[in-house]
């Protein structure tokens, strides 16, 4: 918390928010309803380092491959062989318990021999290589995620799921978090509310930050979803901030021009939108206008996020599938496609069906 003020007690009714299976869709009604997350090798992710291993250093980057197991429990188990503090390892990006996951940790390089990482296989955890490297893995240090996944019972007409399959691959989708940055029941925004308003009481470092995300996660999802409403989601109006495809880098485009309407339209650019925080709004005129007044319907949130530390910044409206693909078989449909960290396949998923 930033100041030496203690957090002020509000009594502040709990914003009303819409669900993530009730967002608005960009491409028209579901194609039909099937399953996802059957079994594990049902949804299958393998992370796309951003750059190469060092090849020396004090750390080992650890090429794993992990069944039905969360990350944070994975690092906890990694730490446990090499006798060191859980926090000294290393991941870029958290991935689901429900799936069969490729994702790289780093851990301080074994100063006795080599460590035996066949004693973790019984918990469902592969050391496929390691590779020594200088630097502890930071979050977020990934240019993306591929997918391979099966939807089960899901059957629909192959010409009209080539047609959705050509939308999505020719417009994206939108960029909405996943059902699970808000947990069970969307319980994390629950707990966000008690701690914005200073009814929370003393908790970890970790919670804070999940609920802290959650909250501003859903502000981004509701001005997405009203974007959507209005058909300008995947468009740039003038007091836009466009943000550069596969970055986080954005400028104000105050005015818009046919050479930013033909980038926005090739898919180099895309509207963004904001995770609130400490700072002022990058956006203009209408735009700004539209952003600020969802947020207040969420008071006393933003508030509560900038007083927290939480730091302005800026989420792309839009969702580019690349390498999509798509091939039925008697088991369902099967799905490949590659994706920027930090967006999630559900939201690509959700334009062409609903699942139990």
């Amino acid at each position: 918390m930033r100041g030496d003020a203690p957090a002020r007690m509000l009594d502040c009714q709990i914003p009303a928010w819409t669900s993530v299976r009730d967002l608005p869709r960009a491409h028209g009604e579901p194609l039909g309803q099937g399953r996802i997350r059957v079994a594990p090798e049902d949804f299958q992710v393998e992370e796309i380092l951003g750059f190469e291993p060092d090849g020396e250093g004090d750390h080992l980057l650890l090429w794993v491959r992990k069944t039905s197991a969360n990350t944070e429990w994975v690092a906890r188990k990694l730490a446990g062989l090499l006798q060191v503090p859980s926090s000294t390892i290393g991941y870029a990006g958290l991935k689901d318990r429900h799936a069969i996951t490729l994702q790289w940790f780093s851990v301080p390089r074994p100063r006795q021999g080599e460590s035996d990482w066949t004693r973790l296989e019984s918990l469902g955890i592969q050391v496929l290589a390691e590779h020594p490297h200088r630097r502890k893995l930071k979050r977020g240090a990934l240019a993306g995620n591929r997918f391979r996944l099966l939807i089960r019972d899901f059957s629909p007409s192959a010409p009209l799921l080539e047609r959705r399959l050509g939308l999505i691959r020719d417009c994206g989708v939108p960029d909405y978090f996943g059902e699970q940055r808000f947990g069970h029941d969307d319980g994390n925004l629950r707990r966000a509310h008690d701690l914005l308003t200073g009814q929370a009481g003393r908790v970890s470092r970790h919670e804070r930050g999940l609920w802290l995300s959650a909250a501003r996660s859903q502000i981004f999802n509701e001005l997405l979803a009203e974007r959507v409403r209005l058909g300008n989601w995947d468009q740039p109006i003038p007091g836009d901030c466009l943000q550069l495809d596969g970055s986080h880098s954005y400028f104000l485009a105050e005015d818009i021009d046919d050479a930013l309407t033909a980038r926005a339209a090739a898919m180099d650019l895309h509207p963004s939108g904001p995770l609130w925080g400490e700072g002022e709004l990058a956006t203009r005129g209408e735009i700004r206008h539209l952003e600020s007044a969802l947020a207040a319907r969420f008071s006393p949130w933003p508030t509560g996020l900038s007083r927290l530390g939480m730091r302005q910044e800026r989420r792309s409206l839009r969702l580019q599938a690349r390498d999509l693909v798509g091939a039925q078989s008697d088991a369902g449909l099967r799905l490949e496609l590659t994706l920027p960290a930090g967006a999630y396949a559900t939201a690509v998923l959700r334009e062409i069906l609903v699942w139990a």
